[in-house]
């Protein structure tokens, strides 16, 4: 994509990069990284602890799964609004407001009487959770020199990949001698530390704006991404049972208002009043990334979904024995971060990515293939763990390392929205193709696990096909020239 049009910025946001990482700034990323994790591992600590809820509050597992639900349509909700949010309350207010929503968020988890109350709970956790990561995405461009970007991302990766992968763990661990509410308990202190923390050393990197609050954008970005991906969340449910709303219905609903939205996005950033400036897909870098990083959150938020249930149903591992074998690979990926971002630094992404993507595409035709024994399984999954952080690091640095000034914080949220579609879309798409596939060799006379297991197998061998596509798209990488902060960015460049 070429233009010649430029973008010029409002003067009230524009800041200099440093040129080099001050202890000050390295302390505010700390406070930024330790609540970051926290309220990451909060996100997968459910699934261990749905069972005990489920008992103390007599309901079903349908209505429990809405506890992690919420939390999902919530993120998708509050992250479009987030490059507006940051560029209107500042660096500071951003993080109490989000430190204090997830804290409020879970106090009242840890004392809910009610089922009621523990679902109101986790949808102000996340709120506050979805402000926090592009929070932390855009003080990194602003406060880091370009030459260090990758190390800090790296640093952040680990972050990102290591805190789900302990979650469950940490949560079987609590409740080995103690209730589900301690899940949130123990949080607590932690959230109330950062908190307090960040009002006394976080301070403002730019100057706030008064772009003021687009009342139509808000419900049009409700309608939009709440509608998407609840509609893709329940598509895999569809391919099962008919649901009571048909599940065309919000996938359209959403499809429609994220075109108005868009729409009038493109006119308020005239003046420069958008509440999520789409302008930064326009940007070539930023949208080869964004695609990448989209392609692969698609594949492994399937392989996440069926992959244990392809090890417990067919090669017939109990749920702790499923964890730790998915728990080596998770972890690889966090531990590798800081090393593909020094790499970064120095040659660039498309050495890294291309054969990322490779790795990934491979992995996921070995698990196609259908493994019969468990270290079969966890050393392909290793190896597309260890893929998709070649992929990772380098693409969040290039993405948002091709913006500057507001469009920065407007790029972190078009970021965390879209990742949100891939991996409901990458889920939905893996349910769906696994249960067509096991109900017509069910029909045939199939067994039912043989039926499960190829169901599995075909899904897979799609994931294998996008990480591939992935992979020849990745081919047109090229490093970036730097940008200096304060500068105008070309539109469409």
């Amino acid at each position: 994509m070429t233009s010649t049009t430029s973008h010029t910025e409002p003067a009230t946001t524009a800041s200099a990069v440093p040129a080099r990482l001050t202890p000050a700034n390295l302390r505010l990323l700390i406070l930024l990284l330790v609540p970051a994790l926290v309220v990451i591992l909060n996100e997968t600590t459910m699934g261990v602890a749905l069972p005990p809820i489920m008992d103390d509050f007599g309901i079903t597992a349908a209505t429990g799964q809405w506890l992690t639900t919420a939390f999902l349509l919530t993120m998708a909700v509050v992250i479009p609004t987030t490059g507006w949010l940051l560029g209107r309350l500042g660096t500071r207010t951003a993080y109490l407001v989000a430190m204090s929503a997830f804290s409020i968020g879970t106090a009242l988890a840890a004392f809910a009487p009610t089922f009621e109350v523990l679902l109101a709970a986790r949808v102000v956790q996340a709120s506050g959770t979805a402000i926090m990561m592009p929070l932390l995405m855009t003080t990194v461009m602003r406060i880091v020199p370009p030459s260090q970007r990758g190390r800090v991302m790296g640093n952040v990766s680990l972050v990102i990949a290591a805190a789900p992968a302990l979650g469950p763990s940490a949560s079987g661990l609590v409740l080995r001698g103690l209730t589900w509410h301690w899940i949130f308990a123990i949080v607590l202190p932690i959230a109330l530390v950062a908190l307090v923390c960040g009002w006394r050393w976080v301070r403002d990197e730019s100057s706030p704006s008064k772009i003021p609050l687009d009342l139509v954008s808000v419900p049009l970005a409700v309608l939009a991404f709440g509608g998407l991906v609840y509609g893709l969340s329940g598509l895999g449910e569809a391919a099962q049972s008919e649901p009571v709303v048909p599940v065309w219905a919000p996938i359209v609903v959403g499809a429609v208002a994220l075109a108005v939205f868009v729409w009038r996005q493109l006119v308020l950033a005239r003046d420069h009043r958008a509440l999520l400036d789409v302008r930064v897909m326009t940007v070539r870098d930023f949208a080869t990334a964004v695609v990448l990083m989209c392609l692969a959150m698609f594949a492994m938020f399937g392989v996440m979904m069926l992959l244990p249930l392809y090890v417990q149903r067919v090669l017939g591992l109990d749920p702790l024995a499923t964890g730790l074998l998915m728990l080596p690979g998770a972890l690889a990926m966090g531990l590798l971060g800081p090393v593909v971002g020094r790499l970064y630094d120095r040659v660039g992404p498309r050495p890294l990515v291309v054969p990322g993507l490779v790795a990934s595409a491979a992995a996921l035709a070995l698990l196609a293939a259908g493994p019969s024994e468990a270290w079969l399984v966890m050393g392909a999954h290793i190896l597309m763990s260890l893929g998709m952080a070649l992929v990772f690091t380098p693409m969040f640095t290039l993405a948002l390392g091709s913006l500057t000034g507001h469009l920065v914080p407007h790029g972190s949220a078009a970021i965390g929205t879209l990742q949100q579609l891939a991996g409901a879309a990458g889920t939905a798409a893996f349910v769906a193709i696994m249960t067509l596939r096991e109900t017509s060799a069910v029909e045939r006379g199939v067994g039912e696990v043989e039926a499960l297991s190829g169901g599995v197998h075909g899904a897979f061998w799609v994931g294998a096909g996008v990480m591939a596509l992935a992979a020849v798209v990745s081919l047109t990488l090229r490093r970036p020239a730097p940008v200096a902060d304060g500068a105008p960015v070309p539109i469409g460049h």
